[in-house]
């Protein structure tokens, strides 16, 4: 008997100091800043951005002129360890007719200060409002992977023309339930975005590209906002389903295409 306590004890000491490196570590889980490829060359007609928050954190973007003068400004939101850079190419040159920012997240270089996901929605807002001046047609936010949260939180507090997600989710803490239902996430996680919520009060219209072999957000739960959305009669603009993984999505041959039809749907 005592070899089966002592069994016991190990593995729930083991559980333990998971839990614990889980949440210690879930920073540099959620916010790989290590992982961040350095910035392409931009176009030279392209804007360099700068705002400086009450913090005293500086966050810096760019700002790639589009070539109709009638387009709304594209606000992009990358994904947790995509440079800003070049998500902002990325959507310029499969929608050069927009005119397309992005701003380097909070802590990811040449930004400064510390990630998180209460920063980074505040920081959407403050983004909006400082680029409001140069959006005299509106503004729409594209959101990729963690950053569909973001866009989908600024549709819900500031009045934008649309919102596309790209491989969104529900909420980040049912993500984590999912990939690690062992763990206690609603209790350790410090870092949610509920996209759900954000859309069910927010009147801009959205559109949705999701990839149907997602190997990083399940499938499942993108599923479920799309789920929970229709149970609030809440009007989905357009829904695409690529087949396609989280990070091969991209150069999937159909995606510039649903790119552009999802910001046609929610700017038409």
């Amino acid at each position: 008997m005592p070899w089966l306590v002592k069994f016991a004890l190990s593995v729930a000491g083991l559980y333990v100091f998971v839990a614990l490196l889980f949440t210690v570590m879930q920073g540099a889980i959620v916010f790989p800043r290590s992982l961040v490829g350095p910035s392409p060359s931009l176009p030279q007609e392209s804007r360099q951005l700068s705002l400086t928050r009450p913090d005293g954190s500086v966050l810096q973007g760019s700002l790639i002129p589009g070539q109709d003068p009638t387009k709304p400004l594209i606000l992009a939101f990358g994904g947790n360890a995509w440079n800003a850079d070049a998500v902002a190419l990325f959507v310029h040159s499969i929608a050069p007719e927009y005119p397309v920012a992005a701003f380097h997240f909070r802590g990811y270089a040449p930004s400064t200060g510390r990630p998180s996901a209460n920063a980074l929605k505040a920081d959407a807002l403050a983004l909006h409002d400082h680029l409001a001046p140069d959006a005299p047609n509106g503004m729409i936010a594209v959101g990729f992977s963690i950053g569909s949260g973001v866009a989908a939180y600024l549709s819900s507090e500031r009045p934008i023309d649309g919102a596309v997600l790209v491989t969104p989710f529900d909420s980040l803490v049912a993500v984590g339930k999912q990939t690690m239902p062992w763990l206690p996430i609603r209790l350790l996680f410090r870092h949610e975005m509920n996209t759900l919520e954000a859309l069910k009060t927010s009147p801009a219209p959205v559109a949705l590209i999701l990839a149907s072999r997602d190997e990083v957000i399940p499938p499942a739960r993108a599923e479920a906002l799309i789920d929970g959305l229709q149970a609030r009669d809440r009007a989905i603009a357009a829904i695409s389903r690529l087949q396609a993984g989280h990070n091969d999505i991209y150069s999937h041959p159909e995606f510039p295409g649903e790119l552009r039809n999802a910001l046609s749907a929610v700017s038409d």
